[in-house]
């Protein structure tokens, strides 16, 4: 079974917080209002940064009162303010309206300062960011592009503003499921951040390392991902303190890398501190807060305590629909994570429709081709295949496999799952040569990748046995089920 793990807007991720770049350019007129606007805008600026997003809001929309009345709707101390008042509306996910605000700062800084100004670069990222997080990634990669391109002209290749581009860029390609691409962008922006010296610098690696992490993460690269995500942790609790979002986003994030290894107190203990620490800077329908009930879900799920699991990714899922709207990948998610739930039930009825709508927004979200829609299909598939269907949930197999073959390693977990379904149809069929080098091959990818202990290699062993009990061998059969049975007594 696929472990569709949470992944949403809230980090830029992928849903870590995205430091973007706010210029305070004092405006022209009298010196009081100099003052009034300058010293606004930056405590809009330090209350973003202390996760006080109401409060940020407020200032930064007196100070864009006082520059547009002090210097005029065009002058670029107007798109500064603009700028950061969309940048607090992105971080509260208000998407919708802060599209606008980065549309109209853009327009001011091309018209004011010329179309290769470091400023208009800065509008480029922070309007792609908005893009990303509604999902519209066609609209945010030459935007992400075209920053990245501004900030290497001028400030050379080792400047803290073209990580910040890397960063967003490696973190683009990851949600379109470019994972070989988003490597080494996520590498040299973290490379940069390592070189700025003071609490910015190590602020601004925190969140590549973080991000990094999910890429290893999501690609099965366990062992790199953990040392990351505790960098990451400390980074944030140190210069932020214990409270913050952005500390909620690395405890979730580390907590989602144990869930997928099986570690499931620690993975608890970490979603519920961070669901906490969501609630109370953000408020109960903030995305964020769905991402954290959304991890939760799964926990209890894969603990088989459904009814909990059930309730809270419902919870979830409204969320989700009222932020961004019924055709978001994050509903997709949703969608998919509760009619897995309905599977595991065998309440087969109820998860179709759930898993097809999950289906049909990922592809028209994120493309054909997206580890996103391998995982809608692989459920789906696993639908039909304990439905007897088998003629429906051979092809989804085979495409799910195809689009992991070409997007991930050969050897993550999730080829593993789409392989042990196309084996199981071929036992089902007693194609039992076919199925036998599936059931091989699942194996090794899991013991590989999740370790010798795992529930999923049990379930793989398992499997194995069956065939070798068919084919007679039944001494073998029987040293795989006793180390399945060892495996699943096993407290998590």
């Amino acid at each position: 079974m696929s472990r569709d793990r949470a992944r949403s807007s809230w980090r830029v991720k992928c849903r870590t917080v995205e430091f973007a770049i706010c210029c305070c350019l004092l405006p022209g007129g009298a010196a009081l209002a100099q003052v009034d606007w300058g010293a606004l805008s930056r405590e809009a600026a330090a209350l973003r940064q202390q996760g006080k997003y109401e409060s940020a809001a407020t200032a930064a929309r007196q100070a864009l009162e006082i520059a547009e009345r002090q210097s005029g709707p065009e002058h670029p101390s107007t798109a500064n303010s603009l700028n950061l008042l969309a940048e607090i509306y992105r971080q509260q996910a208000r998407h919708v309206e802060a599209e606008p605000l980065y549309k109209r700062s853009l327009a001011i800084r091309e018209k004011a300062l010329g179309p290769e100004h470091r400023d208009v670069a800065v509008s480029l990222n922070n309007l792609a960011l908005n893009h990303s997080a509604q999902g519209q990634y066609a609209l945010a990669e030459p935007l992400n592009v075209r920053a990245l391109a501004l900030f290497e002209k001028v400030f050379g290749p080792n400047h803290r503003e073209v990580a910040v581009a890397l960063n967003n860029l490696g973190m683009l390609y990851q949600r379109r499921g470019r994972y070989l691409e988003a490597e080494p962008a996520l590498r040299r922006s973290l490379m940069i951040y390592e070189t700025v010296p003071g609490p910015g610098g190590q602020l601004d690696a925190a969140l590549t390392l973080d991000n990094l992490g999910t890429l290893y993460r999501l690609r099965g690269q366990y062992d790199a991902a953990e040392p990351l995500y505790k960098r990451s942790i400390a980074i944030r609790e140190k210069q932020l303190g214990p409270d913050h979002p952005d500390v909620a986003t690395s405890l979730n994030s580390l907590g989602q890398l144990y869930a997928t290894q099986a570690r499931y107190s620690a993975a608890e203990e970490l979603y519920r501190r961070a669901l906490v620490i969501r609630e109370k800077t953000l408020g109960p329908q903030h995305p964020a807060v769905a991402d954290s009930l959304n991890s939760l879900a799964l926990l209890q799920r894969d603990q088989g305590n459904y009814g909990v699991s059930e309730r809270l990714y419902r919870r979830s899922l409204a969320i989700y629909e009222k932020t961004y709207g019924a055709g978001h990948r994050n509903v997709g998610l949703a969608l998919n994570n509760l009619g897995n739930l309905y599977l595991r039930q065998e309440r087969y009825a109820e998860a179709e429709p759930l898993l097809q709508r999950s289906l049909t927004i990922r592809e028209q979200a994120l493309g054909p081709d997206h580890p996103d829609v391998a995982i809608s299909l692989l459920n789906l598939a696993t639908l039909y295949r304990r439905q007897g269907a088998q003629e429906k949930a051979e092809p989804l197999y085979k495409r799910s496999i195809a689009i992991w073959d070409d997007a991930l390693d050969r050897d993550h977990p999730n080829m593993a799952n789409s392989l042990s379904g196309l084996a199981e149809i071929y036992r089902t069929q007693e194609k039992y040569a076919a199925a036998l080098p599936l059931h091989r091959r699942a194996l090794e990818i899991r013991e590989k990748a999740l370790g010798l202990d795992h529930p999923d290699v049990a379930g793989s062993l398992e499997n194995l046995a069956a065939i070798y009990r068919k084919a007679g061998r039944d001494s073998e059969a029987g040293t795989l089920e006793s180390r399945a049975a060892a495996i699943r007594k096993i407290r998590r």
